[in-house]
Parts: structure tokens; C-alpha cells; sequence
């Protein structure tokens, strides 16, 4: 079935190729993308993607890390039961109702504080730190689980404090499971489409700065299939885009698989 799905998507994504003759370097290396005239350039597409994936991780790492610490290595029980119950919540809330929030409160928010209409790239990175959020945690608490607590109890009978224990033993021999969960994170936050799409202004450029609007693969993809033709260029060019997120969705799970292998 899966074989079945990637032949089909390559099949529909390589036609604006053979078909259309649109040449593979303006496809990667343009930067307009404009249906109407033609012009299937998504470099930008792809940049705004990889910028806000990349912001997204940065800014809930810290958090996801912190907090899967305090819930695997340190005793208030009571504050980890909701904490815990709070993530999980959280990985159960529709990518529709996160933009729906983003639109209410973040937007509002960046146009109060920054200025322009909100509707930009930084709306569109904090929408995915929180939505990737969850996902982290609960790998890096998987990741710090894994470690045996025997570990921490020759640590501890060896007069290491609880901080030193984390520093020299729990963080080194967790460390490839928090890479894995930096790499599914990555990997939710380059392909979610709805939430973003809702936040990120949608403008086909190259992002001069966090406040400035954006698209992303994903965001295009979910705007433009509504509006396109069966069968036609543009319709055929959204396909493209589907092609090339699948290939770096199997990047990022061939990844996860090799990180995985090296740790076993």
C-alpha cells in the first residue's frame, strides 16, 4: 500500500516535467510561484519551510527537554501527574483548533507588540513550537526512561549530586532518543499544513525577517488544491510540491532509522 502511495505521488508530481515541460532547475531554483503566468518556482516555498521548522524546533527544544527532566528526574508527584495529563491533552487538540487559537490570540498579540497585520512568519513558528511541542516531550521522557536506574543509583552512592548525575550520565546515554525526538519533531513540523497555513500570511517571497508573511510547501499545497484544475499546470505543479515533501519526509524517517541503528 505505502509503495502503492509513493508510486502514484512520483507518477502525478514528475508530469509537470514530461508533460509540461517545466524544467527541474526554474521548479527548484525559482522564486515566484504564479500559476496563472506560469511560473512554478518554489525555492521560496521550500526556504519558508525549512526557516520555520527550524525556529519551531529551536524555541520548544528548550522546553520539551526542561520539561521531560522534571517529569523523569525529579519527585513532586502531584505536579508530574498534571504536567503529564497536561501534554497529553495537548497531543490530542486538532492542527484546527491550534489555528484557530493562533489567529485569536498570536496574531492580535504580534500586531500589538511588533506592528503589521501579525499574519507572518513568526506567528506561523510559534503555532508549530507549540503544536510540536508535546511530540518532544514525551520522546525525551521515553529517552530518560530508557536509561537503567542503576545507573543513577551507583551515580548517586558515588557521591554525585541529582544535577551531576543528569550532566554526566542520564543526558550522554540518552542522548541519540532525544536526537530521534528532535528529528520527529523536525519531521511534524515541516509537514503540518492547516495550523500554519491559518497563521503564516501565505505570500509567495522569501522571508526578510520574522514579521514579514510566508508560505510554506505544505501551505501552498492546501490553498491550491481547492483552486486548480484537474490535469492542468498548476494543478499538476501542486503535485510537485506533494513529490518533493514526500522525499524529504523519507529523508527525515531514513534519519530517524539510521540514528536509531547506530544507537543499537
Amino acid at each position: 500500500m505505502m509503495t502503492a502511495l509513493i508510486l502514484f505521488i512520483t507518477y502525478k508530481g514528475l508530469q509537470l516535467f514530461s508533460q509540461d515541460k517545466i524544467s527541474l532547475s526554474s521548479f527548484l531554483g525559482g522564486t515566484k510561484w504564479n500559476p496563472r503566468d506560469r511560473q512554478f518556482g518554489a525555492s521560496a516555498l521550500l526556504l519558508g519551510s525549512i526557516t520555520a521548522t527550524f525556529l519551531a524546533v529551536l524555541l520548544a527544544f528548550p522546553f520539551a527537554l526542561g520539561t521531560a527532566i522534571f517529569i523523569s528526574e525529579f519527585k513532586p508527584l502531584k505536579v508530574k501527574k498534571y504536567l503529564r495529563f497536561s501534554i497529553e491533552l495537548l497531543v490530542g487538540i486538532p492542527a484546527v483548533v491550534y489555528g484557530f487559537i493562533g489567529i485569536a490570540a498570536i496574531v492580535p498579540l504580534l500586531r500589538l507588540l511588533l506592528g503589521g497585520t501579525g499574519f507572518s512568519l513568526l506567528a506561523g513558528v510559534i503555532i508549530l513550537a507549540i503544536m510540536i511541542l508535546p511530540t518532544m516531550t514525551t520522546l525525551c521522557v521515553t529517552a530518560f526512561k530508557s536509561v537503567p536506574s542503576a545507573y543513577r543509583e551507583v551515580s548517586h552512592a558515588l557521591g554525585a549530586t541529582q544535577w551531576q548525575t543528569l550532566q554526566k550520565i542520564i543526558l550522554p546515554l540518552a542522548q541519540s532518543q532525544i536526537i530521534i525526538a528532535i528529528l520527529f519533531g523536525t519531521a511534524q513540523a515541516f509537514g503540518e499544513a492547516i495550523a500554519v497555513q491559518m497563521v503564516i500570511g501565505n505570500a509567495v517571497l522569501i522571508p526578510r525577517h520574522l514579521m514579514s508573511p510566508a508560505a510554506t510547501l505544505t501551505s501552498v499545497l492546501t490553498t491550491g488544491m481547492g483552486d486548480s484544475v484537474r490535469g492542468s499546470v498548476a494543478n499538476n505543479a501542486l503535485w510537485s510540491l506533494a513529490l518533493l515533501l514526500l522525499i524529504i519526509s523519507l529523508l527525515f524517517n531514513l534519519a530517524v532509522h539510521l540514528t536509531t541503528r547506530k544507537r543499537f
